[in-house]
């Protein structure tokens, strides 16, 4: 980085202007450290971002990704992919330890953070009091979705371990299309009637992509109690 004025270099600019006024790869190039052998640490950051697809491209990435940017090794893929992981929680925790989520857009922009840009598909439900508060939430299954994988029981045995009174299914389409298929519906089906007889509603169930997601419910696909 000595081609940099030194007021201008990523640490001095950041304790000069604050974090906000960096640009995304000198926030990349703060956390590698140093660059290597033949590029500074702002040009080993362009080229992370750019193997990544931009820095949202990180919150998909894996470290064999990240690997294939000479110069970022197991120690530096794993400070990258940590500050992504950071970032992410920090949106997904709230004050509230137990915040109430009422409707689909709310349910959904507590998702998405972490759930919503994963690279491979995951199932999981959110558990709900009475008063619509989370309990908990739990990834059931990882890997390719369908009625085989996930079942009832699994869910409703961590419904009822947690006193659930509601949950909300949720899984996310790493293509980024949240459009359900037959196979969401069905699995859908399962579970609201599971649920009519265990006596805990089926509030929802979200599908995610990346920024985007799919309810049923606001598609009036299912029928909802939410207040």
């Amino acid at each position: 980085m000595k081609d940099v004025a030194p007021h201008d270099r990523p640490r001095e600019k950041l304790q000069r202007l604050g974090a906000a006024a960096l640009g995304d790869n000198e926030l990349v190039a703060i956390v590698l450290g140093s660059g290597s052998r033949d590029c500074g640490a702002l040009e080993l950051a362009n080229r992370l971002l750019a193997r990544a697809g931009g820095l949202h491209g990180l919150t998909r990435a894996g470290v064999g990704e990240l690997h294939g940017v000479p110069g970022v090794g197991d120690a530096r893929a794993a400070q990258v992919l940590a500050a992504v992981e950071l970032g992410r929680r920090t949106l997904v925790r709230g004050t509230a330890d137990r915040p109430r989520l009422s409707t689909p857009r709310q349910l959904a922009s507590y998702l998405l953070p972490q759930y919503g840009s994963g690279s491979v598909e995951q199932f999981g439900i959110v558990m709900l009091d009475t008063k619509h508060r989370v309990i908990r939430i739990k990834i059931l299954s990882i890997g390719s979705l369908d009625t085989t994988v996930v079942h009832p029981r699994e869910v409703f045995r961590e419904a009822t371990s947690a006193s659930a009174a509601a949950i909300v299914l949720f899984h996310n389409h790493p293509s980024g299309d949240p459009s359900p298929s037959a196979d969401d519906l069905v699995l859908t089906t399962r579970m609201v009637n599971a649920g009519n007889i265990m006596g805990i509603d089926v509030m929802d169930h979200l599908i995610l992509a990346d920024q985007r997601y799919f309810s049923l419910v606001e598609a009036g696909r299912l029928s909802s109690r939410v207040e």
